[in-house]
């Protein structure tokens, strides 16, 4: 093992063990290089790259404090790793977005409330029959954020958030090119909506799957 994989372990062990909590400022660096018995620069690497993942939080002049570990935070680093994507990984992203967001969508039937409804439809309906195609596409990342948010669970929330970027490219160029994407997405919303309006987890389901996997189906026929 690796020095610094070796330092990364340590401080790993002792966050989950629970010998240093979330808000926790770390030993002085000395200190602690000597307590776990690492070089100052191999920990100082260590520390480098728990910042990099949110794990620790190096504050100049103050020291170095373990982060609140909330998924959100630390799955940021997802959505860095996300961006290095490659376009034949695209078809890869949409397939688990089609595993991970109907079961979402499906949780968000039992808890969205009828405000949040209406708030989703007044968006629907100033998008108007015939919008410009990069307005449907951020519209319609903003759409599935917030159902996926009211399904109440901020890891799915954030791991789909994450995986959401590398498809934006991908739904553009479907509706520049196929005929009838636009209306199809929209008509697709409003099956999703009704569904979440009628507490139909099912057909909720089974709309949010058929809407991305409409994506993902003509994506293939295109590479």
């Amino acid at each position: 093992m690796a020095v610094t994989d070796e330092a990364i372990e340590k401080i790993k062990s002792m966050i989950v063990s629970g010998a240093l909590r979330p808000g926790d400022r770390l030993p002085k660096e000395s200190e602690l290089a000597a307590d776990l018995g690492l070089s100052r620069n191999s920990l100082r690497e260590a520390v480098r790259a728990l910042s990099l993942i949110r794990i620790l939080d190096v504050r100049q002049g103050d020291g170095t404090y373990v982060t609140s570990l909330d998924p959100k935070l630390l799955l940021e680093a997802l959505s860095f790793v996300v961006d290095f994507h490659r376009d034949d990984t695209v078809l890869e992203f949409l397939a688990v977005r089609r595993i991970l967001e109907p079961a979402a969508t499906a949780m968000a039937a039992g808890r969205i409330t009828a405000a949040e409804l209406d708030e989703l439809a007044r968006r629907l309906d100033a998008l108007g029959p015939h919008p410009a195609v990069e307005e449907l596409v951020a519209r319609d990342l903003e759409f599935h954020r917030r159902i996926v948010a009211a399904a109440g669970n901020t890891v799915l929330c954030s791991l789909l958030d994450g995986l959401s970027g590398p498809t934006t490219r991908a739904r553009v160029w479907r509706g520049l090119t196929q005929k009838d994407a636009v209306s199809r997405t929209l008509a697709e919303h409003r099956a999703i909506l009704g569904a979440l309006r009628d507490r139909d987890a099912e057909a909720a389901r089974a709309w949010a799957t058929v809407h991305i996997a409409s994506v993902e189906q003509w994506l293939r026929s295109t590479l």
